[in-house]
């Protein structure tokens, strides 16, 4: 990325994301489609409810391979394969405890959970039936981020994504057969979920048998190396909490909105998946700015890494435009796809009629903190993820009583300019900064 065109390096790597994170999206979209369709909006409220939970254990995962695959990367480039396959078992090593440990305390306390988060009586029985399934299902979400993660490091970021549309279409056929056809309501969404993550996991692992030598090692060697169980925690921690701090708002976001009753629970759930959807385009070019970013900074080149940012900038603002037309054109019939009951699309449409001018701010942060962390700024990118769910909570306590779905709306509006407030002024500093290096 140091050389050509900065746009189009952002969008040849940002459009694999965008695919890979799709699919990754799709698994609980078509549950939520198919659950709203075929077991009514009790069945649509706990499904959203529990999607809170389990986005919350995905990232959590998925931050601490991030820091297992910046350890991996450097052993490949080192071509230090001894360490580098010890890096590989400690990591599996460890994410079977943390599978092990969630399967144990949350399978007993899915209850307990589900209690904090207000869940409403006519959805408690579907949604700790859900929950539980995909507790068991742990183990699987683990080793598919391990072996996805392991995969990038050493340069192959397309099988992940080809082994995630194969699971992804699995996924689909059995939500329709267990769901649509054998009438088995949201446990059968939850088996068809942990049954087409479990795939995706065993293809990857049966991939880097065959063909990645240096990721393998005897599964009856598992174990620990505490220095490296270190340096992985210490690596993954920070990124793992940055993106653990989305999800655990949401969840206490979900837990207001549960009081406002099934409907609009259930509204909830469809207005985040088709928000997931949108601002999708967004942060995978955030990805690309980091990557961009980091390179062109190690390199010493902080004029192409201003002229890259600008850039960026404006495709994220023009992504911004393109997701609010979309949403304030067709948000009733993209409400419809979930559900035929209107109260809970009429839900919807006042949420949209409130946020859909606004989505320009979420990816003007997602550029934002895209330059933070390519310029190596992890603390500030915690920081501004923390400053937007804050004020986004806060204001939802304090409007959804009043306004309603639509005082959701409100508080995300809220929380991104919150961030923008501060973030914006500290980006020109930094990019001024890294500007007079470039002079220098």
């Amino acid at each position: 990325m140091t050389e050509g065109s900065p746009v189009r390096h952002l969008i040849r790597f940002s459009v694999p994301l965008i695919l890979g994170n799709l699919f990754q999206l799709s698994y609980n979209m078509v549950d939520t489609i198919v659950v709203g369709r075929f077991a009514g909006s009790a069945g649509l409220a706990a499904v959203g409810t529990c999607d809170q939970i389990m986005n919350l254990l995905i990232l959590g995962v998925s931050g601490v391979c991030i820091g297992a695959s910046v350890l991996m990367g450097n052993f490949f480039g080192a071509k230090d394969y001894e360490r580098l396959r010890a890096e590989m078992r400690t990591t599996v090593s460890l994410g079977m405890l943390f599978a092990a440990f969630l399967m144990a305390v949350g399978i007993p306390l899915a209850g307990v959970f589900l209690g904090l988060m207000r869940v409403q009586p006519e959805a408690w029985q579907e949604a700790d039936t859900y929950l539980k399934i995909i507790f068991l299902g742990m183990p699987f979400m683990c080793l598919y981020n391990i072996y996805a993660a392991a995969l990038r490091s050493v340069g192959d970021a397309d099988t992940p994504v080809r082994f995630l549309v194969i699971s992804c279409l699995i996924n689909i056929c059995l939500d329709l057969l267990l769901v649509a056809a054998f009438r088995l309501g949201v446990a059968g969404a939850a088996v068809a979920t942990v049954v087409a993550q479990g795939l995706s996991a065993l293809l990857c692992i049966r991939h880097v048998r065959r063909n990645v030598p240096v990721l393998c090692f005897p599964w009856k060697t598992l174990g620990i190396d505490r220095h490296l169980a270190g340096k992985t925690l210490s690596y993954g921690g920070l990124t793992a909490l940055q993106q653990c701090a989305q999800p655990i708002g949401n969840i206490l976001i979900q837990s207001s909105v549960n009081t406002l009753g099934v409907s609009a629970a259930a509204a909830f759930s469809a207005v985040r998946k088709i928000e997931d959807i949108g601002l999708l385009p967004g942060r995978s070019i955030s990805n690309g700015v980091t990557a961009f970013t980091a390179q062109n900074e190690g390199a010493g080149l902080h004029r192409r890494t201003r002229e890259g940012f600008r850039k960026a900038f404006l495709i994220e603002f023009c992504c911004g435009l393109l997701v609010s037309a979309a949403v304030l054109l067709l948000r009733r019939p993209l409400m419809t796809l979930f559900t035929s009951d209107t109260s809970i699309v009429d839900a919807g449409v006042d949420y949209f009629r409130i946020i859909g001018f606004c989505y320009v701010l979420p990816c003007l942060t997602n550029g934002c903190q895209g330059f933070f962390r390519g310029i190596g700024r992890m603390g500030t990118t915690v920081l501004a993820s923390l400053t937007q769910i804050s004020v986004r909570v806060l204001v939802t306590w304090l409007a959804v009583p009043r306004m309603g779905l639509a005082g959701v709306g409100l508080a995300c509006v809220a929380g991104w300019s919150a961030m923008l407030a501060w973030g914006l002024p500290w980006l020109i500093h930094c990019a001024g900064k890294q500007g007079r290096r470039g002079a220098a």
